[in-house]
């Protein structure tokens, strides 16, 4: 397996290029860049300007895993609201392009939510209406995916929507298409299950993975620590990952940061995922 890390998990203050430059020097493989509304690579950024970063972490010996977004939070493909799904479904339409463009395989999609306990005000939408919506969204959008040879990854988030391994299995496999499946985040289970049973069950769906680590008895976003800090069993998970026959990236996506010396957790998240893959 390889290893990445996130761009969300460097200080917000610097560049694309400058987390390039931390995630090669810390002895990462690859980093997974993120696409943002606005700024840099965003919805506004032009094809020349992806490819730049294409070309700088080229350059740098250092690969590009995959492509995030957060803005599904904020344009939910549930939603109950007709422009708010075309949005995100444009979202989606233009995250493929970009990641064609970088040269990745794989983007990683909030697939939508029924609620959202850490975000005020957030749309309550009924479950089987949630479910539609977004079985509608990815059908469609598995064509596009497939016409640009990316994959949309489908991760499992805090969303109250496909809350166990079985149901979001069902839900790949409604879809139906094998550019469609699931970017399964070993932290974001711990505190209602436990990640080897995800990897088990999803098999040979899971197009990429996030490592994070969470601690139990802290609870709710607090919970989240550093790598081999919390509860998640590391040496079942990668049992879990070789049986599956998972041999891609591995990216440490570390929330939340620290208050001081923000780039030392690249270099402290580097030596624990060397531990977890056994490169010690």
């Amino acid at each position: 397996m390889k290893k990445g890390i996130n761009i969300w998990s460097f200080p917000g203050t610097l560049k694309v290029n400058e987390c390039i430059d931390i995630a090669k020097k810390a002895g990462f493989d690859g980093i997974e860049l993120a696409l943002n509304e606005t700024g840099e690579l965003s919805l506004e950024s032009s094809e020349k300007e992806v490819a730049a970063y294409r070309q700088y972490a080229e350059d740098k010996g250092i690969q590009l895993s995959s492509l995030a977004s957060g803005l599904y939070w904020s344009y939910p493909p549930t939603s109950s609201k007709a422009e708010t799904r075309q949005k995100a479904k444009d979202i989606v339409k233009k995250q493929l392009e970009h990641a064609a463009t970088l040269g990745v395989d794989t983007i990683l999609v909030v697939p939508g939510a029924v609620g959202v306990d850490f975000i005020p005000d957030s749309e309550v939408v009924p479950y089987d209406q949630a479910y539609d919506n977004a079985l509608e969204a990815f059908t469609e959008l598995a064509a596009e995916a497939e016409a640009h040879k990316v994959s949309i990854g489908l991760e499992n988030v805090w969303n109250k929507f496909l809350l166990s391994p079985l149901e979001m299995r069902d839900f790949i496999d409604k879809v139906g298409s094998p550019y469609v499946g699931a970017y399964f985040d070993v932290g974001n289970v711990v505190f209602s299950g436990y990640p080897e049973h995800w990897i088990a069950i999803l098999k040979d769906r899971i197009k990429k993975v996030h490592f994070k680590d969470y601690r139990r008895a802290a609870g709710g976003l607090h919970g989240f620590v550093d790598l081999l800090a919390g509860d998640v069993n590391y040496p079942e998970v990668m049992k879990a990952l070789q049986a599956v026959g998972y041999d891609d990236y591995v990216i440490a996506e570390m929330i939340p940061g620290y208050t001081h010396h923000g780039e030392q957790i690249i270099y402290n998240t580097s030596g624990a995922m060397d531990a977890i893959l056994g490169r010690k």
